[in-house]
């Protein structure tokens, strides 16, 4: 079983699928990457990838299974999932921790 435990009105519940409609009822939040410069909240690989590579980050192609950035600067290696859709706060932190002045993570 996969899914988040949630504690309401003295009922403890599984939420199986928290990214559905069901988190305005149970409180849950999802987890946005904002782009803090422009204040844009990033909703594709593609303009990620633009405000990366402003940021001297390069794409790596050597997994076809993820996409990769990496600065020449550094031994970092940001990797994400191929699909936009599993894209997630995991991910989202380690472009933070790679990036702090440029990305922050927030509710919706």
């Amino acid at each position: 079983m996969s899914g988040v435990w949630v504690f309401k009105n003295g009922v403890v519940r599984l939420v199986e699928n928290p990214s559905s409609g069901e988190n305005s009822s149970t409180g849950l939040r999802r987890k946005v990457l904002l782009h803090t410069p422009s204040n844009e909240i990033i909703t594709s690989y593609g303009s990620l990838e633009r405000k990366l590579g402003r940021l001297g980050w390069e794409r790596y192609y050597e997994d076809a299974e993820l996409l990769q950035f990496h600065k020449r600067s550094s031994l970092d290696l940001i990797s994400l999932p191929k699909d936009f859709s599993r894209f997630k706060s995991m991910h989202m932190y380690d472009i933070v921790v790679k990036n702090r002045d440029s990305f922050k993570v927030i509710d919706m």
